[in-house]
């Protein structure tokens, strides 16, 4: 199915200048996308989406919704698609870490990283997929991690763990349930990423430490997994859905 010509990503969890949502809606409007932010602060959502339009001269909007809300989140997509052209694509962004033991873990930490982590991917998608399905036109880029296919060891423990190995499993199923309708689900898996949700700007030292594990000589960036994001929403990606693509360095290989 051939894409619209005026089109609309929404991307969850956008809003922070060094998080993998921001630098995506960058990279995003640079190829002409038109852009739905959703992220928890409602006036950093419209000031981020009036900045985005200015410097790249697309349509953007954004809308404060907390992701682990299904009532929230379905209101601010219903906002996005009165305000923005078509949504064709969804990047499921936003995300929480959880540095705390197993052993330490308190059962409202578990449910904190589940809501958002997990149940948060499902709520957006389920409401994007009811418009994409409409349009029988569609893709939907979920973010994992590395550490649901290691089991952790990384900086986020078990609960996190679990909900990023619980997005692969909604991406292979929504990407059967959906595919009949020309609808794409894949995931990202990023490895380590220079990102505050790896417990702060990361030093030159640890830097050095994660590069050890891996087999290119760096550590990621925002722009890397912006970049995949892009490609998997692209009109050209549509032979690949269900799939889980590890962008970390060539830490986890399978």
């Amino acid at each position: 199915m051939t894409f619209p010509a005026s089109r609309t990503a929404v991307v969850t969890g956008a809003v922070s200048e060094r998080g993998i949502g921001r630098a995506t809606v960058n990279y995003l409007a640079a190829q002409g996308w038109n852009i739905g932010i959703i992220d928890l602060d409602d006036a950093a959502c419209k000031a981020a989406a009036k900045e985005i339009a200015a410097e790249y001269g697309v349509q953007a909007h954004g809308v404060g919704a907390n992701v682990a809300s299904e009532a929230e989140v379905r209101a601010a997509i219903d906002e996005l698609e009165n305000e923005l052209p078509q949504i064709v694509a969804l990047a499921n962004v936003a995300g929480v870490s959880s540095p705390i033991g197993y052993l330490e873990l308190e059962p409202a930490e578990w449910d904190r990283v589940l809501n958002i982590n997990l149940n948060g991917v499902h709520y957006a998608t389920r409401r994007v997929a009811e418009s994409m399905v409409k349009n029988r036109v569609g893709r939907i880029v979920n973010i994992s991690s590395v550490s649901a296919q290691r089991g952790g060891g990384t900086f986020s423990k078990t609960p996190y763990s679990v909900a990023k190995a619980g997005v692969i499993g909604l991406t292979r199923a929504t990407a059967r349930e959906l595919g009949e309708y020309d609808i794409t689900v894949n995931a990202i898996s990023p490895g380590p990423i220079d990102t505050d949700i790896m417990g702060g700007t990361l030093s030159e030292e640890r830097k050095d430490e994660l590069v050890k594990d891996l087999v290119v000589n760096r550590v990621g960036s925002t722009r890397d997994i912006a970049a995949a994001i892009a490609f998997l929403i692209s009109e050209d990606s549509g032979y690949i859905s269900g799939q889980t693509l590890n962008v970390d360095g060539g830490l986890y290989m399978h």
